[in-house]
């Protein structure tokens, strides 16, 4: 039996509404993002997920914690994993758009093409496929057959994940568009061969 994997991005935090840099920055949800969480969980707890990752940030946390009471789980049923976080993205971190556009306006424009290994000290593309595929992995493993995996993760991150899972020439995740604060990506497992097939990209509470 085909196993389903959903990834779930966090709900919106000051620095998202304030177009600001994150990467690892351990910022938390705003009203915006806690009230996201609460009207997602309900719709993700009914994919009645049998293993529960997630990234190891406050906003990620914040984010797993409705569905998990959703689901009668306590917090600590969830794994919390810093494989899970959103890209390290080195001397940038903290800036608005606006100040890093008037820092490098080239640098940006390839920054907000998808290209995160121009910035510099950032981790490079590659390597938060590698560690994301790694969790995942592992995660799928964990998850009994006919089963669902959730974990709970970052924008980037997924959408670098979903290139990785699908085998896409490294960078093409880019041509992806971004997934939406408490958007949600599935793949399901194939029947016959057991790789891994999108389902759906970037879902959301109507």
């Amino acid at each position: 039996m085909s196993r389903t994997l959903v990834l779930l991005r966090h709900g919106q935090t000051a620095s998202n509404r304030e177009r600001r840099i994150q990467g690892q920055l351990d910022v938390d949800l705003d009203d915006t993002g806690r009230e996201q969480a609460a009207r997602t969980a309900p719709v993700v707890a009914a994919l009645r997920p049998d293993v529960v990752w997630c990234s190891d940030l406050a906003r990620a946390r914040a984010t797993v914690a409705p569905v998990l009471r959703e689901l009668g789980r306590e917090p600590s049923w969830a794994s919390y994993d810093a494989r899970l976080r959103e890209f390290h993205l080195g001397e940038r971190q903290g800036l608005t758009h606006d100040e890093y556009r008037a820092l490098d306006a080239t640098e940006f424009s390839a920054f907000r093409a998808g290209d995160y290994d121009v910035v510099p000290g950032a981790e490079k593309a590659a390597e938060v496929g590698l560690r994301m595929g790694e969790a995942l992995g592992e995660l799928l493993r964990a998850t009994p057959a006919g089963g669902t995996a959730l974990a709970v993760s970052h924008g980037a991150a997924i959408r670098v994940a979903t290139g990785a899972l699908l085998g896409w020439p490294e960078q093409q995740f880019a041509t992806l568009q971004g997934v939406g604060n408490c958007g949600w990506v599935v793949f399901r497992e194939h029947a016959g061969d057991g790789v891994l097939r999108l389902e759906a990209y970037n879902r959301t509470v109507s």
